[in-house]
């Protein structure tokens, strides 16, 4: 998940001096990468975006004023991690092609694969500006106030989404990204197994989902380009227009498989009115002017041409991956691995996407 989270001027209002237990050496990383990036021959200011759950990023800026240069470095979160997921070489492979032909995905300047430098594996990228929206619509957009703003809001996740899956992989070299034979089968099997393995409580419908999962499954569309990911808070909208996307971030699981597995990961997050809202970060979906579930289905339909029936099941292990994903988030946590406050919380959070995704079956 994606931590470009700024304000819509680009400015530095929601950066924060880096979390002790995250800090790394700075004067190693600066003499790690002086000859490898434009501009990093001077002083070198290290910050974090402190939004997300997962993956962490911070912004470098070299120099200063006006004529300083930026980027954004990511890399995996403390503590171990699922062997598939926080893939910063997969990441890389993505984002130093992908943006030929989807320019919405930050170009990936570097990866560094010797942990010795930072501590673990990561990738330098292009810095974008432009507005995340997550939890509530910012004021900029009418605040959740302008139904019409809130539309293209809705449009705009689900048509770029449309826009991405066109991509053919081969015309970008990332035909050998992923095996998209039995890609659903390895997914639910994939995920059932990332809960078993961070387990901090009994949850009794986790397993039953996981069981319904495998003997529901449909058969796949063909296959394209899938982000893993995809969701409104892991884009950056131009300040100036709420149908208008400016990046797409997070793709540190970006592969070949079932383009609608992204769009069941999106619309798990896709809550109406009088739903809980779902997931730790919710997607403003309440609001007046959004798309319902069934539009979205429908707009994404009419866009890619794809047969949407089997799309309620895709909403269900959407539903079901956020769920692990919070335990899993929530099992660092719990096991000491990292002090943020900010996820105590989310062992109920998963408990509860899974009583959702459960509610969700038909």
């Amino acid at each position: 998940m994606s931590d470009e989270r700024e304000p819509a001027d680009g400015s530095t209002g929601e950066l924060i001096d880096v979390r002790t237990e995250e800090r790394f050496d700075e004067a190693i990383v600066a003499d790690y990468l002086r000859d490898k990036l434009e501009g990093a021959d001077r002083r070198l200011t290290v910050r974090q975006f402190p939004g997300g759950h997962a993956n962490l990023t911070y912004l470098l800026r070299y120099g200063e004023g006006s004529d300083a240069i930026e980027y954004v470095l990511r890399r995996p979160p403390l503590g171990p991690v699922a062997k598939s997921s926080h893939d910063m070489h997969r990441e890389y492979r993505a984002l130093s092609r992908l943006w030929q032909k989807f320019p919405l995905a930050p170009r990936a300047y570097l990866y560094c694969d010797d942990a010795a430098i930072l501590g673990a594996h990561f990738v330098v990228m292009e810095r974008r500006h432009g507005v995340v929206v997550r939890g509530v619509v910012p004021e900029v957009f009418g605040a959740g106030r302008d139904p019409v703003a809130n539309r293209k809001l809705s449009e705009v996740v689900i048509g770029c989404l449309v826009d991405f899956h066109a991509v053919d992989p081969a015309s970008v070299g990332l035909e050998e990204l992923g095996r998209p034979e039995g890609f659903l089968q390895r997914q639910v099997d994939g995920w059932a197994a990332r809960y078993d393995r961070a387990r901090t409580d009994d949850v009794p419908i986790a397993d039953e989902l996981a069981d319904w999962l495998r003997v529901n499954r449909p058969e796949s569309p063909p296959a394209s380009l899938v982000h893993n990911d995809w969701k409104l808070d892991n884009m950056a909208i131009a300040a100036d227009d709420p149908g208008r996307c400016v990046a797409v971030y997070d793709w540190d699981m970006c592969t070949i498989g079932d383009p609608l597995c992204d769009l069941g990961t999106l619309l798990g997050l896709w809550s109406e009115r009088g739903e809980p809202m779902a997931g730790s970060n919710p997607m403003p979906t309440q609001s007046e002017g959004f798309m319902s579930r069934q539009e979205a289905i429908a707009y994404y339909a009419a866009r890619s041409g794809l047969d949407a029936r089997a799309v309620p099941y895709y909403v269900v292990f959407g539903t079901f991956k956020m769920a692990v994903v919070l335990q899993q988030i929530y099992f660092r946590y719990h096991n000491g691995q990292t002090s943020d406050e900010r996820f105590a919380g989310l062992g109920g959070l998963a408990e509860g996407l899974f009583q959702l995704a459960a509610n969700r079956r038909v």
